[in-house]
C-alpha cells in the first residue's frame, strides 16, 4: 500500500544504479519524483516515462551538473517549483577513482570532492530551509562503507564519504528540533550494479576464471556475506527512513554491507 502519497522526492544520480532503484522504491510508495543524472537523453526519457506510467506518479528530469554550485541551486528551485513541495532529498550522485595517494590525479581529486562531498553540502544548504518551512523533510545521503572505514588507493572516495557522514551528523543535530525533519546516511558495501557486473567480467577474463569465481574474489576481502547488496535493498532502506515511524532517527548512519564494517 502506498504510504508516501503526496510526498515529493529529488534523487541525484538517479538515471541508473542505486539512485534509480531508490527513485523507483519511492515512486512505488506514491512519491512524485525528480530524476537527475547522466546518460543518453532518449534512455533517460524512457526511464522517466516508465516511472510515471508504472507507478502513476509525476516524474520529471533535470540534468544539472552537480559540480557547479549555481546549477545545484537552480536544480533545487526547479524541483521545488515543478513538484510543488520538496519533501525528500536523496544525495546519491558520485564517482570513483582509484590510485595510491602519491599517484592520485589532482584534477580527479578536485572533481571527486566537488561531486561526492560539496554537492551534498550545496543541495542540503538550499533544501533545509524549504523543509523547515514545510515542517516535514527527509534528507538521505548515500555514503558508503568507505564513509566508516578505509581501503588503500581510495584517498578521494574515503575522504569524501567520511565527510558525508560527518555532514549528516551535523545537519541532523541542527534540524533535530524541527518537527519531522531528519537527516541520515546509508552506507552500502558492494552493490550489484551494471558497473560492478562489468568489473567482475573483467576480472574473470583477466584471470581465466568463471563469473561466479570472479564475483567471490571481489567480495571475499571485504564483504563477509559473500553476496552483493541489491540496489532494491538500498531503496527499501531509504523508504523506511522516510516513514513517520523513523521520525526519531536522525544524524545516523546505516550500514548495509553484508558485515563489512563489523570486522
Amino acid at each position: 500500500m502506498a504510504h508516501l502519497t503526496g510526498k515529493t522526492a529529488l534523487i541525484t544520480g538517479s538515471t541508473s544504479g542505486i539512485g534509480l532503484a531508490i527513485a523507483k522504491a519511492l515512486a512505488e510508495k506514491g512519491c512524485d519524483i525528480m530524476l537527475n543524472g547522466l546518460g543518453d537523453a532518449k534512455e533517460i526519457e524512457q526511464t522517466r516515462q516508465a516511472i510515471k506510467q508504472e507507478y502513476q506518479v509525476k516524474a520529471f528530469f533535470n540534468g544539472a551538473d552537480l559540480t557547479k554550485s549555481h546549477e545545484i541551486e537552480a536544480l533545487i528551485q526547479d524541483a521545488h517549483q515543478r513538484l510543488g513541495r520538496l519533501d525528500i532529498l536523496v544525495n546519491n550522485a558520485g564517482i570513483q577513482y582509484v590510485n595510491p595517494v602519491e599517484k592520485f590525479d589532482t584534477i580527479m581529486w578536485d572533481k571527486m570532492v566537488a561531486l561526492n562531498l560539496s554537492a551534498v553540502f550545496h543541495t542540503t544548504h538550499h533544501t533545509v530551509p524549504i523543509m523547515k518551512e514545510q515542517g516535514w523533510g527527509r534528507i538521505i545521503n548515500i555514503a558508503s562503507a568507505h564513509g566508516l572505514v578505509a581501503s588503500v588507493h581510495k584517498a578521494g572516495y574515503v575522504a569524501c564519504k567520511h565527510g558525508v557522514v560527518g555532514l549528516t551528523k551535523v545537519v541532523g543535530l541542527e534540524t533535530a528540533q524541527n518537527d519531522n525533519v531528519t537527516v541520515n546516511a546509508i552506507c552500502p558495501g558492494f552493490v550489484y550494479t551494471e558497473l560492478i557486473k562489468k568489473q567482475i567480467e573483467i576480472i574473470a577474463e583477466r584471470d581465466g576464471m568463471s563469473f561466479e569465481d570472479a564475483k567471490k574474489q571481489l567480495l571475499v576481502e571485504k564483504q563477509p556475506s559473500l553476496e552483493f547488496v541489491q540496489p532494491e535493498e538500498v531503496g527499501a532502506l531509504a523508504v523506511f527512513l522516510c516513514q513517520e515511524e523513523a521520525r526519531q532517527i536522525t544524524g545516523s548512519s546505516y550500514s548495509i554491507d553484508g558485515g563489512w564494517t563489523a570486522q
